[in-house]
C-alpha cells in the first residue's frame, strides 16, 4: 500500500486510499513529489507526533492526509492567493466523502497558518501545520524566510514540552 511500514497507520489511511478521486493527487505534482507522497508523507508524520503526545492520533491521521485533496479547483491568481483558499477546497473535497469532526475541519483549515490568518484552535491542528511545514522543508520548495520558520519550530517545541508537563 505505502512505504510506511506501520500495520496501524496503513489501517488509518486505507479508507482514503480507497477513493478513487483522491488517488488523482498521484498525478499533481507537489513539491517537486507528487501531492499524494506529500500528504501521505504529512499524515505519517502526524500519526507519529500525535500518538506520542498521546492525542486522538486516528483523526489526526485522516486529517492530515486530507489537508491537500484538491485538484484544480483552485484558480486564484498568484501563489499567496492559491495557498490561503486551497484548504477550504480541500475541506469541500474531504467532506463529500467523509463525516469530518469539527476538529478534523480545522486541521484541515488552517494547516496554512500564517498565510491564512485563523491560527489553529487545537493542538493537533498546529501539529498538522507543523509537519506540513517540516514535510515541505524535506520537499525542497518551503519558501518562507528562515527567521519565520525558526520562530515556528521554536514555538511548537515548547507547545510540545508544555504538554509533555501537565
Amino acid at each position: 500500500m505505502s512505504c510506511y511500514k506501520d500495520e496501524e497507520f496503513e489501517n488509518i489511511v486505507s479508507p482514503i486510499l480507497g477513493i478513487e478521486e483522491f488517488n488523482k493527487l498521484k498525478y499533481i505534482t507537489h513539491h517537486g513529489i507528487t501531492r499524494y507522497d506529500h500528504s501521505m508523507r504529512v499524515a505519517y508524520f502526524s500519526y507519529k507526533a500525535s500518538k506520542s503526545l498521546k492525542l486522538d492520533y486516528k483523526e489526526v491521521t485522516e486529517a492530515a492526509l486530507l489537508h491537500d485533496f484538491f485538484l484544480d479547483e483552485v484558480n486564484h491568481e498568484g501563489r499567496v492567493d492559491r495557498l490561503r483558499h486551497h484548504p477550504d477546497c480541500a475541506v469541500k473535497n474531504a467532506s463529500k466523502y467523509f463525516n469530518l469532526s469539527d476538529k478534523q475541519v480545522d486541521i484541515i483549515k488552517t494547516h496554512m497558518f500564517p498565510v491564512t490568518f485563523s491560527p489553529p484552535k487545537y493542538l493537533e491542528s498546529w501539529i498538522v501545520d507543523f509537519m506540513d511545514d517540516i514535510a515541505a522543508l524535506y520537499e525542497g520548495c518551503y519558501r518562507m524566510h528562515m527567521e519565520i520558520r525558526t520562530a515556528m519550530f521554536l514555538f511548537m517545541f515548547f507547545v510540545v514540552n508544555f504538554v509533555k508537563m501537565r
